[in-house]
């Protein structure tokens, strides 16, 4: 067993590259790639780093993605080990970003210089897109990148996403997709008053829940074969001044949709607002698209990353669009094939986040087996 990916991985986590910081992690790893035929581009924006490479000029077009920013460790003193010195306990690596995302991106490397020492003739092109801003903002990110990509008509084909997937076993689940994010900020407006005179007062609360019953109560669509149904969640709702002898003058709710292909956000946005007007409701409404949905279907991307799974581990992956977004809803725009696939995700953003050390080499072989099947079997 090769200790290659192990001690990259080591290298990643000692950097503190808390979003949007990337503390010299891309350079380390353009370095490398650079030795191996890489042509490495540096996009900057703002505080961010990304990190374009790219072996070949022909296609198909194979992209490895993936974030070097992490989410702060949060309390140091709950961590067993201090969170940026990679520690070896248990049969596992400890470190801020041991899976999410580092582990990956140590892996996507070592398993693109071995590809390329193997076969330093092959067909079509090799990429990697880096970004530091996935854990923050996401605005300065692999966004731009695939902006700038668009413009200069380079053609993706297909996109390996590192975010960590698997379950109970490295290569249990693969995501082919994810849902879309729409938030929506409402204030009704209401009369203060004395609660001892309501008729001279509003209150937005009593108006406002017969709507938020109704809301609650619809069926927004049935999802498909890939995704569950829409779901919409009140995340925080607040009125009043804190007395009990006042009426409020507004209330203020806040909530999420995570939907799926078979919504749009314009068709969510219609439905709530004509449930708000039909119950004659004063009020403000502001909207966030956080992301929309994407879905790869099954395909040869899938087939290449599937089977490479089972060649390598003997687990029969399962495609899922569960969870939250992620920077693929990005590089869809502009690749036709998109998947996720990573290490265990049971840590990821906890106190004492860790991998398996011995996921390590199966992740980097089954990386490498998927650019053997999309590069070589031609």
């Amino acid at each position: 067993m090769s200790n290659a990916v192990l001690e990259l991985v080591k290298d990643l986590i000692a950097r503190p590259s808390v979003t949007p910081a990337d503390v010299d992690c891309q350079k380390l790893l353009a370095d490398r790639l650079t030795r191996v035929g890489f042509t490495c581009e540096t996009i900057a924006r703002g505080d961010v780093t990304n990190l374009w490479a790219r072996r070949g000029t022909r296609g198909p077009v194979t992209v490895f993605a993936g974030h070097t920013d992490v989410v702060p460790p949060g309390p140091r003193e709950k961590w067993e080990s201090d969170p940026f010195v990679p520690t070896e306990r248990d049969g596992f690596l400890y470190g801020r970003g041991a899976a999410d995302m580092k582990s990956s991106i140590a892996a996507f490397v070592v398993a693109a210089e071995e590809f390329v020492a193997a076969h330093p003739d092959h067909e079509g092109s090799i990429a990697l897109l880096i970004t530091s801003d996935e854990e923050g903002p996401a605005i300065d990110g692999t966004v731009i990148v695939c902006d700038a990509l668009r413009e200069r008509g380079e053609q993706l084909d297909y996109c390996i996403v590192g975010e960590p997937t698997s379950g109970a076993v490295l290569g249990d689940t693969c995501k082919n997709g994810r849902r879309g994010s729409l938030s929506g900020a409402l204030t009704i407006k209401g009369i203060q008053g004395h609660v001892a005179y309501p008729h001279l007062a509003r209150n937005p609360v009593h108006q406002f829940a017969p709507a938020l019953t109704e809301l609650v109560g619809i069926e927004w669509d049935q999802g498909n074969e890939y995704f569950p149904p829409t779901t919409f969640q009140v995340s925080n709702l607040n009125a009043g001044t804190g007395a009990t002898n006042v009426v409020p003058g507004e209330a203020v709710a806040q909530f999420n949709f995570r939907f799926s292909t078979a919504s749009t956000p314009e068709s969510l946005k219609e439905r709530v607002h004509a449930v708000l007007d039909k119950h004659g409701l004063e009020y403000d409404l502001e909207w966030e698209l956080g992301g929309e949905p994407f879905l790869t279907p099954r395909g040869s991307l899938t087939d290449a990353l599937v089977q490479a799974i089972a060649a390598e581990t003997g687990v029969t992956a399962e495609l899922s669009t569960t969870g939250g977004t992620s920077d693929g809803r990005f590089i869809a725009k502009i690749c036709p094939q998109v998947i996720e696939f990573g290490p265990g995700n049971a840590t990821i953003h906890k106190v004492n986040e860790r991998v398996e050390l011995a996921s390590l080499e199966p992740l980097k072989n089954i990386y490498r087996r998927t650019l053997e099947n999309l590069l070589l079997a031609r």
